[in-house]
């Protein structure tokens, strides 16, 4: 008699995977005959979730992934390092402290640490630490510093930005580089009433503006350009007249921020510096040479948050800077060698050796910014079917956004558009599919590929 049920059952299954498809394959043809779509290029691939095949359309063919791309690094990380592993900031001494004195110079350092001040954590926020460190340097006895206060930044190696981000990108909040040591996400804000800045979330320092906005339309249209270490910056664009807007920008120089505040709390407790306040990084710009924060004398550890929660907002929040900082911080720990070109190579390695096929996942960065980045859907619905088969899976999940009623991440870079992720239709078929479109001119992208994504529904 068991086999006299199973017959129906295939026949059913198939039939319903048959109809599936065909709708997948009517939206995808009415969405790339529009005028919009016209030079456009499309990927797309669709599975069940034991991998079987659903629907594809050009399933191997790579194209600018932008924040998809997220999805290779965070579960590389949560499995290359572990979903409770933390970044550490230290606070340690040279010289010897006697009567009060430190007769010697007070280092802060990390292993870039991204969530170092940042607001999204609860008892991590940037007063949070100051305090913690302030309590740790008067424990420790010292009431006066005769020497410098040291931010070494130095765990990573000097470039701060991958190579192919666009120039366009890189000083507005969203473009912020990663750093040995980072403070507030590298990012500030600027209250702006139409063409100009009236305040900042904190004053930038040793930076010099140049302010070319113009007022008109009813949207913020601006761009703000600052490079790393550079004491130039530049805003340019348009905004609103007659309101005020918020813009973010990348903060050029992290750690020598985190120095100026602080040198100002320890100031504002009575712990003088005599000497400078500077950065390891700063000095080897100046062409000086200072020395690294010694092992020894340690008076202060902080731990981030564990890398589950920033994982977390690494996929909701789409935070560029941590898809970075984690790319170089496998490459270091696995390859001792903390560059975006090892960082790239460590992540293309790690997903070959999971058995996609290393021509679908040219990666040219850790977060997708990079217009450089060439994926396929099929490479990332493989990616996310793997995922789905290990112990940290719900924590990869949980950070997925839910959008047009479907748990997926996206991405958006100029003229293109991503979604990818995991959804249950109303007749209990799992999914798991990837949908990238590039050059889509005019229109909104996002409702023409919701449309096409509402047949899995």
């Amino acid at each position: 008699m068991k086999p006299f049920f199973l017959i129906p059952f295939l026949v059913t299954q198939t039939f319903y995977s048959q109809s599936i498809s065909a709708d997948l394959d009517k939206s995808v043809k009415e969405m790339m005959s529009a005028p919009n779509a016209l030079a456009a290029n499309l990927s797309f691939y669709v599975s069940d979730e034991s991998g079987n095949l659903v629907y594809e359309y050009n399933g191997n063919k790579g194209l600018s992934t932008a924040s998809t791309q997220k999805i290779f690094t965070s579960a590389a990380a949560l499995e290359t390092l572990g979903k409770d592993y933390q970044f550490k900031t230290t606070a340690s001494y040279s010289g010897k402290i006697s009567n009060g004195n430190l007769d010697g110079d007070l280092y802060i350092t990390s292993n870039g640490d991204p969530t170092l001040g940042s607001w999204r954590y609860e008892a991590y926020k940037p007063e949070n630490f100051k305090q913690k460190l302030l309590e740790a340097i008067k424990r420790s006895g010292i009431k006066k510093i005769t020497g410098n206060l040291v931010i070494d930044d130095s765990y990573f190696d000097f470039q701060s930005t991958p190579g192919g981000w666009p120039w366009n990108d890189l000083g507005n909040y969203y473009g912020a580089g990663t750093f040995g040591v980072n403070w507030r996400e590298n990012q500030f804000d600027m209250n702006i009433n139409g063409d100009q800045v009236k305040s900042y979330s904190y004053e930038l320092q040793n930076v010099n503006w140049i302010n070319e906005l113009k007022t008109g339309g009813s949207s913020d249209q601006s761009l703000v350009f600052t490079a790393p270490h550079s004491e130039t910056a530049m805003i340019n664009g348009m905004l609103p007249a007659g309101k005020v807007t918020t813009v973010s920008g990348a903060t050029p120089n992290p750690p020598m921020q985190l120095a100026v505040e602080i040198k100002k709390i320890l100031e504002d407790n009575g712990i003088s510096i005599s000497g400078k306040t500077t950065t390891y990084y700063n000095e080897k710009v100046a062409g000086k040479s200072i020395s690294k924060a010694p092992d020894q004398n340690q008076i202060f550890e902080y731990k981030s948050p564990t890398l589950d929660k920033i994982v977390y907002w690494f996929l909701r929040k789409s935070i560029n800077l941590y898809g970075e900082t984690l790319i170089k911080t496998m490459a270091k720990e696995k390859r001792n060698d903390p560059s975006f070109t090892s960082g790239v190579d460590f992540l293309k390695d790690f997903w070959k050796s999971k058995g996609i096929h290393p021509n679908m996942i040219n990666f040219a960065d850790g977060s997708g910014l990079s217009p450089q980045n060439y994926v396929s859907a099929k490479a990332q619905v493989q990616a996310l079917l793997y995922s789905k088969k290990q112990h940290w899976f719900n924590v990869f999940h949980e950070g997925f956004p839910t959008q047009n009623g479907i748990k997926m991440k996206s991405g958006t870079i100029k003229d293109s558009k991503s979604f990818a992720g995991y959804h249950t239709s109303k007749s209990g078929k799992n999914y798991v599919f990837s949908i990238i479109l590039n050059n889509y001119q005019g229109g909104s992208i996002s409702n023409a590929l919701f449309k096409v994504l509402d047949n899995l529904k």
